[in-house]
C-alpha cells in the first residue's frame, strides 16, 4: 500500500476513534482510558514514521522487461555494464573462476543521458528484483532516520527476491552524491555521516554465497563530490561513464523515439540528429513529442521535417512569445544576430543553422549553430573564434549605433568564460600555468586582454563590412527568420574566401 493509502486509512481511524470518544461520553460512561490508548497509539505510530521504521522507502518495478536493446546509443556504457553483470548471469563461471562478485556499479554522467534506464535494463538482463529511490530519501533532521532506512532497503530488496523466487536484487539509487558525499564536510551534521556509514556497513557486508545476491548501482553527474571510503575497491568497484550521445547514437534514439510515430516523407533524421549536437537522449525524446504535439495542435495527421525543426528551438529555448518589441529593437536585434551568424559562417563555414528575431523564452533573437564535425578538443583558434562569435553582436551594436546594449550579458558571461578555458589550458600569453594558480587580478587581466584584442578585430573586420551587415539584417527585419541555407544565399559569391579583406 501506498502512503496515499496509510494516510487515508489513518485519518479515517483517527475520526471514528474522536466519534467512539464523543459517543461514550454522551452514555455517561468513562472515555478517559480509550483516549489514552489512542493517544500512546498515535504517538507510538508518528514516533516510528519519525524513525524512518514503517516506511515504504524503494519503489518497486514489476516490470522488467526494460531490455539494453531498448536505450539508444551508449554502445560502450551498455557494454562495459553488461561485462559488469556477469557475475550475475554466469554464476559457475564466476566461481570456478575464482572471480570475487562486485558489489557496486557507478554510474557517471550529465543528466538525461539515460542512467535509470540502464540500470532498469540491467534488472532485466540479471533477471533480478529491481528497486529505486534517489539519495535524498535518506536525508532527514532526526538522528538514525537515515540509517534505518538504508538497512530496511536492502533488507526489502532481498525479501522481494525471495517472494519472486529470484537470485538476484538490483538496488538503484539516483544522485548518490547527496547521500554518499565527503564526510567532516557538514560541520556538526553527524546524521548525513551516520547514513553513507550504514550504507558502507551494507555494502561490506554482501557476500557471493548469499541465496540473493544483491548489486548496488549508484547514479550521479559530480562523482569528484562521493566519499573515498565509498569509491575504493570492493564497494564500488566498476565507474561506467554515460556520455552525451555522438550524431550515430542520437540518430539511433531519434529512430527509437519515432517508431511509434508517423513521419511525413520529406522527414530526414540524420539532418535532425546533425542539428541537436549536445543533446541527451531526454532532449530528444523531448524533441519528438513537442513535434508531435505541434502536429497535434496544427490539426495535421504526420509529423513533417518542419514540426521536427521547430521543436529543437522550442527545447533549446522555449514556446514562441507574445511580447513585440519596438521598431528601433527590432533592428537592433537585427543588426546584433546578424553579425553572430556573419563572424559564425566566417570562422566556420557551414556553421548557420537558422537566426531570427523572433522572441522565444526571454530572448528577443538567437542564433542557432551547427559546427560542421563534432570535436572532442578545442583549439586555440577554435576558442577564439567562439570568442569572436559572441562578442560579434555587441561589437556590432556599438558600430552601427554608437552604443551597445543590454541584450549583450549572456555574449559577455560566454565570452568571458571561453577566455578562461583558454586561460586554463595554457593557450593564453600566461603560457602554461593552472587557472587557480592566477592571482584574481591578474586572471581578470588577462581576460580583458583577450576580449579587448578581439573586439578590435571585429570592429574592423564589421566596418569593412559594414554595407553586407546591414543588407542582410534588413532582410532579417523583414522576414523576421532566416534558415541557414537562406543565410548563406544573401552572401556575395566567393566573400568568405576573401573575408576579411
Amino acid at each position: 500500500m501506498n502512503r496515499t493509502g496509510k494516510a487515508i486509512l489513518i485519518e479515517v481511524a483517527m475520526g471514528l476513534g474522536i466519534a467512539a470518544v464523543l459517543f461514550l461520553s454522551y452514555k455517561i460512561m468513562n472515555p478517559l482510558p480509550l483516549l489514552v490508548v489512542m493517544i500512546l497509539g498515535l504517538g507510538g505510530y508518528f514516533l516510528a514514521q519519525r524513525q524512518g521504521l514503517g516506511q515504504s522507502l524503494g519503489n518497486y518495478e514489476a516490470d522488467t522487461s526494460f531490455t539494453f536493446d531498448d536505450i539508444g546509443g551508449q554502445a560502450v556504457a551498455k557494454r562495459e555494464l553488461i561485462e559488469a553483470l556477469d557475475f550475475m548471469v554466469q554464476t559457475e563461471a564466476t566461481r570456478d573462476l575464482g572471480i570475487r562478485p562486485l558489489k557496486g556499479i557507478l554510474l557517471c554522467g550529465p543528466p538525461g543521458t539515460g542512467k535509470t534506464l540502464l540500470a532498469k535494463a540491467a534488472a532485466s538482463h540479471t533477471n533480478s528484483t529491481f528497486l529505486s529511490c534517489s539519495g535524498s530519501d535518506f536525508i532527514e533532521v532526526y538522528a538514525g532516520v537515515g540509517a534505518g532506512r538504508i538497512r530496511n532497503l536492502f533488507k526489502k530488496a532481498r525479501e522481494q527476491a525471495r517472494r519472486e523466487n529470484k537470485t538476484g536484487a538490483i538496488i538503484f539509487i539516483d544522485e548518490i552524491d547527496v547521500l554518499g558525499a565527503k564526510r567532516g564536510g557538514y560541520q556538526g551534521h553527524l546524521e548525513y555521516e551516520q547514513t553513507l556509514n550504514a550504507l558502507l556497513v551494507e555494502i561490506d557486508g554482501l557476500k557471493a554465497d548469499e541465496p540473493v545476491r544483491v548489486l548496488l548501482i549508484g547514479a550521479t553527474n559530480r562523482p569528484d563530490l562521493l566519499d573515498v571510503a565509498l569509491m575504493r575497491p570492493g564497494r564500488f568497484d566498476r565507474q561506467v561513464q554515460v556520455d552525451l550521445p555522438d550524431k550515430e547514437s542520437r540518430l539511433h534514439i531519434l529512430q527509437i523515439h519515432t517508431r511509434q510515430k508517423p513521419l511525413a516523407e520529406d522527414v530526414n533524421l540524420e539532418v535532425i540528429a546533425k542539428e541537436t549536437i549536445g543533446f541527451s537522449g531526454a532532449q530528444l525524446e523531448s524533441v519528438t513529442n513537442e513535434a508531435a504535439i505541434l502536429t497535434l495542435r496544427d490539426g495535421a495527421r504526420k509529423i513533417s521535417f518542419v514540426r521536427l525543426k521547430e521543436s529543437i528551438e522550442k527545447v533549446l529555448l522555449g514556446e514562441v512569445g507574445d511580447r513585440r518589441a519596438v521598431e528601433a529593437e527590432l533592428w537592433r536585434v537585427a543588426v546584433h544576430e546578424t553579425a553572430h551568424a556573419l563572424i559564425s559562417e566566417w570562422e566556420r563555414p557551414g556553421s548557420v543553422a537558422r537566426l531570427t528575431i523572433s522572441p522565444r523564452g526571454r530572448a528577443l533573437g538567437y542564433l542557432r549553430q551547427v559546427p560542421p564535425e563534432e570535436r572532442v578538443l578545442d583549439t586555440k583558434n577554435d576558442i577564439i573564434g567562439s570568442i569572436r562569435v559572441a562578442l560579434a553582436g555587441l561589437t556590432a551594436e556599438q558600430l552601427v549605433f554608437g552604443e551597445g546594449s543590454t541584450g549583450a550579458r549572456q555574449d559577455l558571461a560566454l565570452a568571458s568564460q571561453l577566455a578562461k578555458q583558454l586561460i586554463g589550458s595554457g593557450l593564453a600569453d600566461l603560457g602554461p600555468v593552472d587557472l587557480n594558480d592566477i592571482p584574481e587580478v591578474v586572471r581578470f587581466q588577462e581576460i580583458q586582454k583577450i576580449m579587448a584584442r578581439e573586439q578590435l578585430y571585429l570592429r574592423e573586420t564589421l566596418t569593412h563590412h559594414r554595407f553586407l551587415l546591414e543588407a542582410i539584417a534588413r532582410q532579417l527585419r523583414e522576414r523576421e527568420s532566416l534558415s541557414g541555407e537562406e543565410f548563406r544565399q544573401l552572401l556575395p559569391g566567393g566573400i568568405m574566401a576573401g573575408w576579411p579583406a
